[in-house]
């Protein structure tokens, strides 16, 4: 299973989800489907401007668990 831990991540660089939605191009509706983890899936351009903003890498924002 595929957890996203995009919130830690902008509460880390204390980011609004307006302000990131914005500076990638996404609507705040589709920011708070990834956020929330019930996004099937999403384009690298997306994440590789995610990253860019946030200044991190992908697997600080998506992480692998082993499903029950």
């Amino acid at each position: 299973m595929i957890v996203v831990n995009l919130d830690v991540m902008m509460a880390k660089r204390k980011i609004s989800s307006g302000e990131l939605s914005e500076r990638v191009g996404i609507t705040q509706a589709n920011l708070s489907i990834l956020k929330t983890g019930k996004g099937k899936a999403i384009r690298f351009s997306t994440l590789e401007k995610i990253c860019e903003v946030l200044d991190c890498k992908p697997g600080d924002i998506l992480d692998y668990k082993k499903e029950k």
